[in-house]
């Protein structure tokens, strides 16, 4: 039995196996050695970064099909299995994740000095929560696996959050994204009981009736859209942003979002495209409003993180537009934004956390001058402001462009409506930045000030340099996805 058991974990990959490992390590060093701990951490994070795009060089574009499929038998009287692969889909979304998580642990290297072990433990478990999610082929565990990403991530709100409210907001986080898939489960059970197998490239190719497809469609929209999020689901999302700390907030925009957008993409339109070509005006009209209405809310607030979490629910609500745009155009360009998303926001919340280690305030009111005083971080904001903006030449617009255009195809008033959205992203973003970087300094309320050290610089150029990679040359993404946006496209019959 345990040569099986090695046998089968032979098979796993470095990027689901590293992380464990990386997680199980520490708990073996005691707590007053926290630079082995860190370094442990952080070495584990960066092999499983550097291992995730191995796949690319024997990857074949050319099919929709997943590739590099590992199975591990984990429930075979129930013919579960632990049923991994990638995609064009999924390839993206494990680098973003694998990218990400050293950064989290960089920059709580020296600010998370309690509970240290904890979390580098809570960092690389949610690293291989959130890479299985991508590459699961499994329904059930479809729905096991993001769920528990929100265990590690409610313990990173609740005991290393920055205000007397953090507890209050991890039990928002938690509860509002857990009740909202609970109806997911019981879709994903009756597509169990219909289909005999838990394997999701058969459930693909089932056919559905209509009328079981709308209600399956609708579970399973209750989950993803509050995980995305979109208007009114989206209340939990400024808060934990809020409460949670700067790294906390770094992986939070950058990847749960995903889960949801990654849940459509992977679950519900192709499973279900009857009833997701019914259902594209009831998402358009939520959609088109929140873009509307998230850009308004955000010039009316005063909190930096606040005003960057709603500029997040804009741009998410602009994908789903795209997503459910049934068209090349519309699907292929949601798809950039999200990888972009995982680094824009990530860069700005990142620059707030270097205010607030230095000032201990996010109020708007306190800051201004700061060109004089940190002209370092000026100039990375404003390049990370001119990507919330989707200038040309940033990764965001290379697909919200694409996005326009796949909308105006279907409807041309939504298009209107998030262009409009796009112009109203740009004039807070150029008040965000104008308040804070321009001006008169305020040195009544901030009297120390301290450019980004060489540990915060070196944080920022990778998200620099990718922001401008995805912006200048964006060609390896249609490539690699392509097929399999084509794919979906043709088995939902769309056009």
């Amino acid at each position: 039995m345990l040569e099986h058991f090695c046998e089968c974990y032979s098979d796993l990959s470095g990027p689901i196996l590293c992380p464990v490992l990386g997680s199980i390590i520490p708990l073996f060093i005691p707590n007053s050695r926290i630079r082995p701990i860190r370094l442990i951490g952080l070495c584990a994070s960066l092999i499983t970064f550097l291992y995730s795009p191995v796949p690319r060089i024997q990857f074949d574009p050319s099919t929709a099909k997943s590739q590099f499929v590992e199975s591990l038998r984990w429930l075979p009287y129930e013919n579960i299995n632990f049923h991994l692969g990638i995609d064009g889909l999924s390839f993206f979304f494990v680098i973003l994740t694998t990218f990400l998580i050293p950064i989290c642990i960089l920059v709580g290297w020296s600010g998370m000095r309690s509970y240290g072990k904890e979390y580098i433990t809570a960092s690389l478990i949610r690293e291989f929560l959130m890479i299985a999610v991508f590459r699961m082929l499994d329904p059930l565990l479809f729905y096991v696996l993001p769920e528990s990403v929100l265990i590690p991530m409610f313990i990173i709100i609740g005991v290393w959050g920055s205000r007397q409210r953090k507890i209050k907001a991890a039990y928002q986080f938690f509860l509002y994204t857990l009740l909202g898939s609970v109806f997911m489960l019981l879709a994903i059970l009756l597509i169990l009981f219909q289909t005999g197998t838990a394997d999701l490239q058969i459930s693909l190719t089932t056919e559905f009736s209509e009328r079981r497809q709308i209600f399956l469609w609708i579970a399973s929209f209750a989950a993803f859209a509050v995980k995305v999020p979109m208007v009114p689901v989206h209340i939990w999302l400024p808060e934990a942003h809020v409460e949670a700390p700067t790294a906390g907030s770094v992986i939070l925009a950058g990847i749960p979002s995903k889960l949801g957008a990654h849940g459509f993409l992977r679950f519900s339109i192709p499973m279900f495209p009857e009833a997701t070509l019914c259902s594209t005006p009831f998402i358009y009209t939520p959609s088109a409003i929140a873009i509307i209405y998230t850009s308004l809310t955000t010039s009316r607030q005063i909190d930096l993180k606040k005003i960057i979490a709603y500029s997040s629910v804009a741009h998410m609500n602009l994908v789903t537009i795209g997503m459910f745009s049934p068209n090349i155009q519309g699907i292929g360009g949601s798809i950039p934004p999200m990888l972009s998303h995982g680094l824009v926001p990530s860069a700005l919340f990142l620059c707030v956390g270097v205010l607030y280690d230095r000032h201990k305030t996010r109020l708007v009111r306190y800051y201004g001058g700061l060109v004089s005083t940190m002209p370092n971080l000026s100039t990375i904001s404003f390049s990370s402001t001119l990507a919330n903006m989707s200038s040309p030449g940033t990764s965001s617009f290379i697909g919200e462009f694409p996005i326009s255009v796949g909308a105006f195809q279907r409807n041309s008033l939504v298009a209107t409506l998030a262009a409009l959205g796009m112009i109203l992203g740009a004039a807070y973003s150029l008040w965000l930045y104008n308040r804070v970087v321009s001006g008169n300094l305020k040195a009544d309320f901030l009297h120390k000030f301290s450019d980004p050290n060489g540990r915060e610089v070196s944080i920022f150029i990778p998200f620099i340099v990718g922001v401008v990679r995805m912006g200048v040359h964006p060609k390896v993404f249609p490539d690699r996805m392509h097929t399999y946006v084509s794919n979906l496209v043709q088995h939902g019959k769309f056009n």
